[in-house]
């Protein structure tokens, strides 16, 4: 059986006969006649009762009419549906990412995207560039805004370069600094608090290197999961913290961050998605992104 089986049979109950359904569809009577004749045949029972020229239906034709009606309503919804996702207009996209690095432009970036394609349904998921690894292999996310992929994953990814930031250090406001920038070497007798490595190892390396080069093995006081927890601990007197500075876009009220000095370092922050066939909801998304590029740099642009 054929949806063209139905919509004959169909049409021809709506006109009232073959002749009719023939004029309105433009279709050859005889196909006409055939489809339903196979029809009836597949389905061993009579759908009309023949009187002259008038097709009428019969008790069991009447109940295959409803549903048959049913059939074709659900196949056309089916077919807008299906060509709707193929526009990108409805589906789903999964969305990691770091709150206090992507905050100064992600809400404008989610607003227009769904202001384009309000049928497609976000799932947001906010993590550490571990945390979106995860997530990735699960299935929760199609694109994520992290740091780049180690070098063991990122065969695994496609990448594009948003911004890149440099590193500050988090004092409590009691310290009274007066200077502009802090010196690396001047930190050296500091206790230290730091984002774990197995969160975020790029930058957890990063900042143990630039203390290096620069003439000592930072202490590790603390080793947290959480940039809140991270300035929390700062702001509690129990070290400091060399962050990056997109650290200082959470609300910490009784902290004050600086500039380093040497200041040549600077983390990357990437949008990365898999290497695969991308679905329409995340071809749109990328193609809104790219739009998008050069205001987010501008956004995030550190002097």
């Amino acid at each position: 059986m054929e949806l063209r089986h139905l919509r004959y049979f169909a049409a021809v109950v709506q006109w009232k006969g073959y002749r009719e359904a023939s004029r309105h569809l433009y279709i050859a009577q005889p196909s006409i006649s055939q489809a339903v004749s196979d029809l009836e045949s597949e389905l061993g029972i009579k759908l009309f009762s023949r009187e002259g020229r008038a097709a009428r239906l019969t008790p069991e034709g009447e109940a295959f009419y409803e549903e048959a009606i049913k059939t074709l309503a659900q196949a056309a919804r089916s077919i807008a549906t299906a060509q709707r996702a193929a526009k990108g207009e409805i589906g789903r996209l999964g969305i990691g990412f770091m709150g206090f690095s992507s905050s100064p432009f992600l809400p404008g970036l989610l607003r227009k995207y769904k202001a384009r394609y309000p049928g497609v349904a976000l799932r947001l998921l906010e993590d550490v560039p571990y945390g979106q690894d995860a997530a990735f292999d699960r299935g929760e996310i199609d694109i994520g805004f992290t740091r780049p992929p180690s070098a063991d994953r990122s065969p695994l990814y496609q990448s594009c370069l948003l911004f890149r930031e440099p590193l500050v250090v988090a004092l409590p406001k009691s310290r009274k600094v007066t200077t502009k920038r802090v010196r690396i070497a001047d930190l050296a007798g500091e206790r230290f608090v730091v984002f774990q490595r197995t969160s975020s190892p790029e930058v957890f390396d990063t900042i143990v290197r630039v203390c290096n080069d620069n003439g000592f093995s930072p202490r590790l006081r603390h080793e947290l999961n959480n940039m809140n927890s991270v300035l929390a601990t700062v702001e509690a007197g129990e070290g400091v913290a060399i962050v990056t500075a997109t650290a200082s876009n959470l609300r910490a009220d009784n902290i004050s961050f600086f500039r380093l000095r040497p200041d040549k370092v600077r983390i990357d922050f990437v949008a990365a998605w898999q290497k695969k066939e991308p679905s329409v909801a995340l071809k749109s998304f990328l193609e809104l992104l790219n739009e998008e590029l050069p205001t987010i740099r501008q956004v995030m642009k550190f002097t």
